[in-house]
């Protein structure tokens, strides 16, 4: 079956397809990706990471879950306690099953105590919520209607705040709300995928094709360039940021294993996982961890780490990343050769030396997304 015939399609395959976009080779959530442009994917990242870049990322998964036993049906599902967010509060969850291991991550965006939207990818969270719903007193409804544009890079705001009422500027990270840009009714989010300032814009199929070619018009004279998910696949990388399922190949991956404890409440009564989760914290297999590779080509994600001959560890996500000169990757390692500075081989066409390094690779203290003068 061609991309072209897959179920979702985006409203702005046409504005893609005029930048050189190839929408034939990659597919997420049954939506053709612009995985890349006319333009070199490093030059998009240098326009991300000086001025600001625009990605279309409408693949991902919207689901709205409302009703009274809204909150009660999210926190048993999800490994976060949903109930101690407040309306425009919007925070990243995990999904478990019964063994503890990640099937989904999830971000919530919580409108009221009773109304919620989850953006998610390609994991079992809607399956999970569909299955449950039934038990409780909630409505469950996939949008695929939304089209979600994330402008992202340190112009952002500067591109983006003539053109709304919101307070943009006192919009704090991972905080959202309802809005107009450009004259038109949108949802707009502090947040995004690149380890920059950024915004997401969530607005309907008929309203994105102005939406786009305002916020490029907006930002052209700042260099502001559409930019592919190539890209996108760089910038996360090098901020460290993890990708279901990349970073959880193993359907038995805890939260643990991913460093993602602030995700999990165990002061819940209960919640789907929960009993497993206890029982292996502290049991941990492997580590992510961040490695720096004495190459000049990006390592194939799925090589063997070893040390002294032993193998410790496999890549899950890679780059080589022009903007810190350094081929990079996120790999699974066992606990005792995680310490910052551990020597380490990866081995992928030849016998390549690596050593654990601190992550973020890119701007180690989050400076861009939380600069300390400001929320």
């Amino acid at each position: 079956m061609s991309l072209a015939d897959l179920p979702r399609q985006s409203i702005l395959n046409d504005r893609h397809r005029a930048n050189g976009g190839d929408l034939e080779s990659v597919s997420w959530n049954n939506m053709p990706l612009p995985q890349t442009y006319a333009t070199d994917p490093y030059v998009e990242v240098e326009a991300v990471r000086c001025r600001a870049g625009l990605f279309d990322v409408s693949s991902l998964q919207l689901l709205n879950v409302s009703g009274p036993d809204a909150t009660k049906l999210l926190n048993y599902v999800l490994t976060s306690d949903i109930s101690k967010a407040k309306p425009g509060d919007s925070h990243i969850s995990n999904i478990v099953n019964e063994n503890g291991g990640l099937i989904d991550d999830v971000l919530i965006y919580v409108d009221s105590p009773t109304e919620y939207r989850l953006s998610h990818g390609a994991g079992k969270l809607e399956e999970a919520i569909r299955a449950l719903a039934p038990k409780f007193d909630v409505k469950v409804e996939r949008d695929d209607d939304v089209h979600v544009l994330a402008l992202q890079g340190p112009l952002s705001l500067e591109i983006l705040a003539p053109h709304t009422p919101m307070d943009l500027a006192g919009l704090g990270y991972f905080k959202h709300g309802t809005s107009t840009l450009f004259g038109t009714p949108v949802r707009l989010a502090r947040g995004g995928y690149s380890a920059e300032l950024g915004y997401e814009v969530f607005c309907a199929a008929k309203d994105a094709h102005k939406m786009w070619d305002f916020i490029l018009a907006a930002g052209k004279d700042k260099g502001v360039i559409p930019v592919s998910w190539a890209c996108l696949d760089i910038v996360r990388v090098e901020g460290g940021l993890l990708f279901f399922p990349c970073e959880m190949t193993n359907e038995d991956t805890t939260p643990w294993e991913v460093k993602a404890d602030w995700t999990v409440d165990l002061s819940k009564p209960d919640f789907i996982g929960k009993k497993a989760l206890v029982e292996k914290k502290g049991k941990e297999r492997t580590f992510v961890a961040g490695l720096e590779i004495d190459h000049t080509k990006a390592i194939t994600p799925g090589a063997k780490i070893t040390a002294n001959g032993k193998q410790v560890g496999v890549i899950t996500s890679t780059t080589y990343s022009k903007h810190l000169m350094k081929s990079i990757a996120l790999a699974q390692i066992e606990p005792a050769y995680t310490k910052l500075g551990t020597e380490l081989v990866v081995h992928d066409g030849g016998d390549w030396p690596a050593s654990v390094v601190r992550m973020p690779f890119y701007d180690p203290l989050r400076l861009r997304t939380h600069p300390r003068d400001k929320a």
